[in-house]
Parts: structure tokens; C-alpha cells; sequence
């Protein structure tokens, strides 16, 4: 395990999210009436580093956003947040990330993003902050920034002995490469349909998809939402956890939280069922609060 200054580093996407509540979403060619809109910091690189430090963990930041009032935003939130932004670069021409959520009164969303700087990090120099940081036991990965980026962290981390986890949202073909380099794959039941190749809804499902999804015999989780979740352990048998029963208020957000606090537990020496049963408990909590609470509220459990 890596002695380190952190126990978590999270090389991903800052977005300003422009959050609009609504009763439902828009179809096409149809015009919604919202109830109120808000700037939510977002992105799933920064809410799950965001997350990880509001936990307790020693988190770390490498990303990169524009030169503007969005990305003035966003680094005062890491900071607000206690993360670690020595290696969040501001970029004097492509504009910052940004994010159109709409969320419905059942607490659903649908989103649009334009990832702006996102795209302009460059792998090598990424790969590098993973060493100039000091490196962390747990590397955080998601799929909002090229898969080049991903690539050049991972493998620096590996070189290391950190412990990879990709987050493969949004969902999109993984090259061998990366595949090589993750030890914790993550994904949704839209993510797990996508690179296994069959439908996935129940959490038989999900189990029946592992051997896809597990390839070089990484681990493998798959969250269901209100379904609970399937933990594919390598050299084990599948374990399913359900589903904390909660008033839910909003669904957004909900799979960072989770990354969030499945990295810290790792870090912390739990082995991957326990942490990811425990960093479920925090994601049904932190589903059953609302924006504005969530800034305060103690999600710990």
C-alpha cells in the first residue's frame, strides 16, 4: 500500500451544473414549465473527490478548467471542500465544463453536458500530477474526460501500487489497454447493458453479466439504484446487497456519492463487499435530502 499524503486521488471532469426542477422531462417538441433553477458544482471527477473529502478522506484533484466564472466556481468549491487543487489547470481557451440538469418531482433527471476543458487535459501531464501529488493507495477514475487521460493516470498509479477503480459512466467502449491497468470496475445497469452486451435490470442480470464485465479478472460492481447492487469479486461468488428503503427527494448525484465513499472505505482496509455495502447506506442517505441539505447534512452512517 502507498504511504501517501492522501488516501484518495481523483483524476476526472469539473462541471457547473445548471440544475432546473420541472414535474417531468421534456419530450420532443415539447416546452416544460420549471419551478426554479440553481448552479450545482458538479461533474462526476469533482462531486466524487467533492464527496470522498466531505467523508474524511485526504483527497486530491487532477482536472482542468477554463478561464471563467464557471471554473472561478469550481475551484472555490474543492476548496470549500477541503480537496487538494494543486493539479486542477486553468485553461485560457476552451471554457470550463458545464452541465443542463433536469430533475423531476419523482426525483429523476435527465442531464446534458459540454465538457469544454475537460477535453483539453493532457495525459501526460496528468500522469505526472498523479506522481507530483505523492500518489494515494486509491485512484478514482470516470469516463468525462478521453480515455488517453484515463490511460496515463491509471498506468502511472499502477507503477505505484495503487488500487484503480473506474467509474465507467458515461458509458463507452473500454480499449484492452485500460482494461489492463483497473482493478474496480463500477457500473450502472445502462453502463453493465452497454459493455456486456445483454440487458440488464435485476440483479440476476447484473450477476449474469459479470464474466462479460469482469474480463482480466478485475472486480466488478454493478449498482441497480432502488435495486440494490451486485458485487463481483475476483475468485469469488457473487454477493447482492439491497437497497437502503428511503424517501427519495433526488437521484442526482446519487453514483458519485457512492464512488465517493466506496474509495475512502477502500482506503481505509475494507474488504470490497463491506465497503461497498457501507457506501450504499451513505448514497441512500444522501438520495433522501434535498440540494440545498446536502450541502450541510452529516452523511456518515
Amino acid at each position: 500500500m502507498i504511504k501517501s499524503s492522501f488516501d484518495i486521488i481523483v483524476c476526472g471532469s469539473l462541471h457547473l451544473d445548471i440544475m432546473v426542477d420541472a414535474p417531468n422531462l421534456p419530450r420532443i417538441d415539447e416546452t416544460a414549465v420549471g419551478t426554479k433553477w440553481g448552479y450545482k458544482c458538479g461533474g462526476k471527477g469533482g462531486n466524487q473527490a467533492v464527496m470522498s473529502a466531505k467523508l474524511g478522506a485526504r483527497t486530491a484533484m487532477i482536472g482542468r478548467v477554463g478561464q471563467d466564472d464557471f471554473g472561478t466556481r469550481l475551484i472555490a468549491h474543492l476548496d470549500r471542500a477541503g480537496v487538494d487543487r494543486r493539479e486542477v489547470g486553468v485553461d485560457p481557451v476552451a471554457g470550463s465544463g458545464m452541465s443542463v440538469a433536469i430533475v423531476e418531482t419523482t426525483g429523476d433527471y435527465g442531464a446534458v453536458i459540454v465538457s469544454g476543458s475537460n477535453l483539453a487535459i493532457n495525459p501526460q501531464d496528468a500522469g505526472a500530477a498523479f506522481t507530483r501529488l505523492g500518489g494515494a493507495p486509491i485512484l478514482i477514475l470516470q469516463n468525462e474526460v478521453p480515455e488517453a487521460v484515463n490511460l496515463a493516470v491509471a498506468r502511472e498509479a499502477k507503477g505505484a501500487g495503487a488500487r484503480v477503480i473506474l467509474n465507467a459512466a458515461p458509458a463507452r467502449v473500454l480499449s484492452q489497454e485500460l482494461i489492463e491497468f483497473i482493478d474496480i470496475l463500477v457500473v450502472n445497469r445502462v453502463e453493465a447493458a452497454m459493455l456486456s452486451g445483454r440487458p440488464v435490470e435485476a440483479p440476476e442480470d447484473a450477476i449474469g453479466a459479470l464474466p462479460a464485465l469482469g474480463q482480466a479478472h478485475r472486480d466488478v460492481i454493478v449498482t441497480l439504484g432502488a435495486g440494490g447492487l451486485v458485487v463481483g469479486a475476483r475468485e469469488s461468488t457473487p454477493h447482492f446487497i439491497p437497497a437502503t428503503p428511503v424517501k427519495v427527494i433526488s437521484t442526482h448525484g446519487a453514483g458519485d456519492c457512492f464512488i465517493g465513499a466506496l474509495g475512502l472505505a477502500l482506503a481505509h482496509g475494507e474488504a470490497l463487499e463491506a465497503a461497498a455495502a457501507h457506501a450504499s447506506r451513505i448514497a441512500a442517505r444522501f438520495v433522501s435530502l434535498s440540494e440545498d441539505a446536502r450541502e450541510t447534512a452529516t452523511l456518515d452512517v
